[in-house]
């Protein structure tokens, strides 16, 4: 049995390949959602004082540890966006309940419900020869150092659960795999994965006479993606209702000066899995000094509200929803409505296109980097596959089209088609 694992940013999934040389992908209940069941595991993990497994906090991971969460007292921690954190030398473990937990060991933990929840759907699974995804370069990552730092620790967590020797393969490599079942012709072939945290191309000869392994021209990407479109969103509509730009008194020897709420507050908003970590006694009561002194303080009694309850993946939903509406419609409202918490505010998809410019040219450069890297020209590519809930995102879209032209884009199992070529490979490579 060859599997394929997709440990991704926002959502994870597996894939195995059966006896007959097929490729079927685990299937997950999704009841939180409203869905029975998805091919995709949300990549969350849940410690939950209330309910205690040895004495100690029960750990849920994917749509448990959402359903969980959204129940409990906020009293509980929520670990979103792991993947995020593996190349940063800012960050390598964190206190939960009074135990310390490393990266490795959150991977670890994530990986361990993740094969548990598959098993139920695939059976049992061997974890002898597992191909495991990995982005071109990791989010946060600033130095080649850092991208291995980033295969170490997973390679340490992976270990963990029995995954020792892990083949790690590029994710739009991988992506170019589930691609090439589908042609009868040579193609040269643009693949453009974008994740929750990195943007990543592979640019490549797919066929029926070419081994996708030997016929890659180049390859590259960025460690910008959807969590930086969500960002601007942020920024521009979420953080202003909850204090960003706003000011406070302060007493300075006979008078008062004002001065801006710290921003750097907001720079933590900005990225929603970041959130908890603002929930700390020192940074609560810097919130309640500063609504004492505000200006407007009900924006900093919102905002404090947040930090206490850890409502960084309810903000997320909000604003993702409001994305992804706008990938369908021009305009749409984001409501976010927790009290004392309380957002509405309507978003233009003009004005969206607007705030994501910048990391719209970080992800253009890199794709501009990929085709001079491999001596090619937009007009020699015959296709681009994109893959990835980001690739549906109009500006990204038109983007490519303005490139490579409309007639050239192609699609399909946008969510999964990392996980499916991973388990290809693992055949392939057997």
């Amino acid at each position: 049995m060859h599997l394929g694992l997709d440990f991704g940013t926002t959502n994870s999934a597996i894939a195995r390949v059966t006896p007959s040389g097929d490729v079927r992908l685990a299937s997950y209940d999704a009841r939180f959602s409203g869905a029975s069941r998805a091919q995709t595991f949300r990549s969350i993990l849940y410690f939950d004082p209330q309910h205690l497994v040895g004495g100690r906090p029960d750990v849920l991971a994917g749509p448990l540890a959402i359903e969980r969460y959204l129940a409990g007292d906020g009293s509980g921690r929520l670990i979103q966006s792991v993947k995020s954190h593996l190349a940063s030398r800012l960050f390598d473990r964190t206190m939960i309940f009074g135990r310390t937990f490393s990266l490795p060991e959150l991977v670890a933990l994530f990986v361990e419900r993740l094969f548990r929840e598959a098993e139920l759907d695939l059976g049992v699974l061997d974890r002898r020869r597992v191909v495991v995804g990995r982005p071109v370069r990791y989010a946060s990552a600033e130095r080649p150092e850092d991208d291995e730092l980033a295969v170490s620790r997973m390679r340490e967590g992976l270990a963990l659960v029995g995954i020792e020797d892990p083949i790690f393969e590029p994710e739009p490599l991988a992506a170019a795999h589930a691609y090439a079942r589908t042609l009868d012709h040579d193609e040269v072939v643009l693949v453009a994965d974008f994740g929750g945290g990195t943007s990543d191309f592979c640019l490549l000869s797919l066929g029926p006479t070419r081994r996708t392994q030997s016929s890659v021209l180049a390859i590259g990407g960025v460690g910008v993606a959807g969590d930086a479109f969500d960002g601007e969103v942020v920024m521009r509509v979420v953080a202003p209702a909850l204090g960003f730009g706003s000011r406070y008194r302060m007493r300075m020897g006979k008078r008062h000066e004002s001065l801006e709420v710290p921003p750097w507050i907001f720079g933590k908003l900005r990225r929603w899995h970041h959130l908890s970590m603002l929930k700390s006694k020192e940074t609560l009561e810097l919130l309640e000094d500063l609504r004492m002194q505000a200006l407007e303080p009900g924006k900093l009694v919102a905002l404090k509200h947040v930090v206490e309850a850890d409502l960084g993946f309810h903000l997320y939903r909000a604003v993702e929803g409001t994305k992804v509406a706008l990938s369908r419609a021009p305009s749409t409202e984001l409501v976010f409505d927790d009290e004392p918490a309380v957002i509405r505010a309507r978003v233009e998809r003009d004005r969206f296109e607007q705030w994501i410019v910048d990391p719209l040219g970080a992800i253009a450069s890199a794709l501009d980097r990929t085709l001079h890297d491999a001596g090619v020209a937009p007009g020699d590519v015959d296709a681009v596959f994109m893959t990835g809930g980001t690739s549906l995102v109009p500006a990204v879209r038109a983007m490519f089209a303005a490139r490579f032209g409309d007639h050239k884009l192609r699609g399909g199992e946008e969510l999964v088609s990392v996980a499916l070529g991973l388990a290809l490979r693992a055949r392939d490579a057997s």
